[in-house]
């Protein structure tokens, strides 16, 4: 340590006391000279002890060399004392200078600091793997979708493309059912009891439900409106006659400002099938419009459909009047006419049935059959020699919609099941079935909703390799020239129902007795059985 440095105070132990005095050195005067040590101040305490006397006084020779002497062993001694203290200080502690200690707390505290923030550090890395981690578990998000629909109303690849478009956070249940008219009995069952069962269409997110059950399913409250779907792309999308067709009041009659209940996924037209075989072999003239039913060559060799409105209004179009008639007496002739016309097809027709009508024409018991084009088309793709039109004069087309069964109105704490509301990716699974690419690869019996009224073209792929089905139909879909006047069932007036009631009543067919119904089923298994013997030998 340079003596010219500022002044360094130095505690000293006193032994008997137990405590510190100050020997601070002081440097008086700042001199080069080999006279230092009369610049030097001794310190102790709060006193002062001069170590020079004045420069007047000045000692000879001898005298200095003895002070020097002095000197040095008074610095020898500051040593050992220097060395003795920082012994002791390792079990005193000193009083504290402001100012050090001012320092000390500070370094002190920016070492916590530093300390806290390599703690918090730590805990954000932690905290943040162990959140990247759990958001990596397929069970973090997902979301279910429960969809009940008719049977085969769409391919099972539909499924598979749905969750790759979502990913795996979706778990999605299909089930089906196989007829509209078992939906909606599910539909009904709950809400008459009072209690809802997980399994039921009822708790399913979305459903299938025919056109024609849109009204009685609102009007009885077994669906809930799709509120917000006039906002979605795909609605916006559709022809006009759809968008006028899904308003319904809360009654279900038909509302140009009323809610949207239902979305179409496919769509098609009631169609005529016959056998060419049997039609050539007897020089029969092709069908082509719905007068040919009525010709005598064809009596008991047709089977249909046994839907009224179907039965009726095939009789309305022979007419030249609608399908959605209100009031039977504006039609040519009255209601008397119509009722004389629908006598005519009865006798005409061998068999009513929704359900058997195909197996009929398929063993050959009938010669004609009158359907809807989505069981008609998969089931004379089997057959040969089949021909499949849509009468000229228009035909009634039928819709398939996805709706939102009305489970919360049953309050339940039951778990499983929807009853809290519907899947937040209905919307989701609605736009995916109404994609144009749903319908390329003719998987599907029908046609997308967005062809309604558009042209539509049959790719040369799809057709390339298979038999060709002799029809008018293009992709599904009548040509536009008959599509012009064919017709979406609507809802009728309880009067006009009333009227259908009593047609069909008036022309009801008397049950066949049991020796028929024998003659006629034997009749058709023998048929079978003969196809079956004629394939093997072929």
């Amino acid at each position: 340590m340079s003596l010219l440095s500022p002044p360094l105070p130095i505690p000293i132990l006193h032994s008997s006391t137990h405590h510190y005095s100050t020997l601070r050195l002081v440097n008086l005067q700042k001199s080069p000279s080999l006279h230092f040590h009369r610049n030097l101040k001794l310190y102790i305490g709060a006193s002062a002890v001069p170590l020079h006397r004045s420069s007047a006084n000045f000692p000879a020779s001898g005298e200095v060399l003895r002070r020097i002497a002095a000197s040095a062993v008074l610095f020898l001694s500051l040593g050992s004392t220097l060395f003795a203290f920082r012994a002791v200080a390792s079990t005193h502690v000193p009083p504290s200078d402001p100012c050090v200690t001012q320092l000390q707390e500070q370094e002190s505290q920016g070492t916590r600091v530093g300390k806290s923030e390599n703690v918090e550090d730590i805990d954000n890395e932690e905290l943040q793997a162990a959140f990247e981690k759990w958001k990596s578990k397929t069970y973090a998000l997902t979301v279910p979708l429960r969809v009940v629909s008719l049977s085969n109303s769409f391919p099972p690849v539909w499924l598979k493309d749905f969750l790759r478009s979502q990913g795996k956070r979706v778990k999605l249940r299909s089930e089906f059912r196989q007829s509209l008219q078992d939906i909606f009995h599910e539909l009904c069952i709950p809400l008459q009891k009072g209690k809802i069962n997980p399994k039921s269409a009822l708790a399913a997110d979305v459903v299938t439900l025919g056109d024609t059950w849109l009204s009685h399913a609102i009007e009885k409250r077994l669906i809930e409106p799709m509120d917000g779907l006039e906002d979605q792309d795909w609605f916006e999308n559709l022809n006009e006659k759809w968008k006028v067709y899904l308003r319904r009041s809360d009654d279900g009659k038909l509302d140009a400002s009323g809610r949207i209940w239902a979305a179409p996924y496919r769509w098609g037209s009631i169609v005529i099938a016959y056998k060419k075989s049997e039609f050539q072999k007897r020089k029969m003239a092709p069908i082509e419009d719905w007068a040919d039913l009525w010709r005598p060559e064809l009596a008991g060799k047709i089977a249909m459909v046994d839907s009224p409105r179907e039965i009726v209004g095939a009789v309305l179009k022979y007419m030249g009047a609608s399908y959605n008639t209100i009031d039977m007496s504006e039609v040519a002739g009255g209601k008397e006419a119509v009722q004389q016309n629908l006598a005519s097809l009865v006798k005409q027709v061998r068999l009513f049935d929704s359900r058997h009508y195909l197996k009929a024409f398929g063993v050959g018991d009938v010669w004609v059959a009158v359907g809807w084009s989505n069981d008609v088309i998969p089931a004379v793709k089997r057959l040969s020699n089949i021909a499949v039109v849509v009468p000229k004069s228009g035909a009634s087309l039928w819709a398939e919609c996805w709706a939102i069964p009305a489970a919360s109105r049953i309050a339940t704490d039951q778990i499983g099941g929807r009853v809290r509301g519907p899947s937040p990716v209905v919307h989701q699974w609605i736009e995916f079935c109404l994609q144009a690419e749903r319908f390329k690869d003719d998987v599907v019996p029908g046609a997308s909703p967005n062809t309604l009224g558009s042209s539509v073209k049959v790719s040369e792929a799809l057709t390339r390799g298979r038999p060709k089905l002799e029809t008018n139909l293009i992709a599904g879909v009548p040509p536009s020239d008959i599509l012009a006047k064919c017709e979406l069932i609507e809802p009728l007036p309880e009067k006009t129902l009333s009227e259908y009631r009593w047609l069909i009543n008036s022309v009801q067919k008397p049950e066949s007795s049991l020796a028929d119904r024998l003659r006629n089923r034997i009749s058709s298994l023998a048929h079978s059985l003969l196809c079956k013997v004629q394939s093997k030998d072929a």
